[in-house]
């Protein structure tokens, strides 16, 4: 059993920058693979970034690439998105989550785990 919790999301104008901060419960937090998603209003919850157990090799969104990093720490069990030269288009909830594949897993039914969100809202 893993818990999320997120952390950093705030207002900023386009062009600044974020760096979201997910905290996990648990001992084993390095055997798991670990996400971010977004979800605007009214649109469906889409993968942003994912960085792999293990090797911890990464995947991104096309329109976040080159701006958004994800990373990790897992003596702190923490998961990082740095964002940034950021747009109003980016502005969404962001979700961390946690899967056991051992893919760098970029699809919503392959996580088990989920954090409860926190907002960023860019505006121009």
């Amino acid at each position: 059993q893993v818990q999320l919790v997120e952390s950093g999301g705030g207002s900023v104008q386009a062009g600044g920058s974020l760096r979201l901060s997910c905290a996990a419960s648990g001992r084993t937090f390095s055997m798991y693979g670990m996400g971010w998603f977004r979800q605007a209003p009214g649109k469906e919850r889409e993968f942003v970034a994912a960085m792999r157990r293990g090797n911890g090799i990464t995947d991104y969104l096309d329109d976040v690439k080159g701006r958004f990093t994800i990373s990790r720490d897992n003596a702190k069990n923490t998961v990082y998105l740095q964002m940034n030269r950021l747009k109003p288009e980016d502005t969404a909830g962001y979700y961390c989550a946690a899967t056991d594949s051992y893919r760098t897993a970029t699809r919503l039914n392959e996580y088990r785990y989920w954090g409860q969100g926190t907002q960023v809202t860019v505006s121009s």
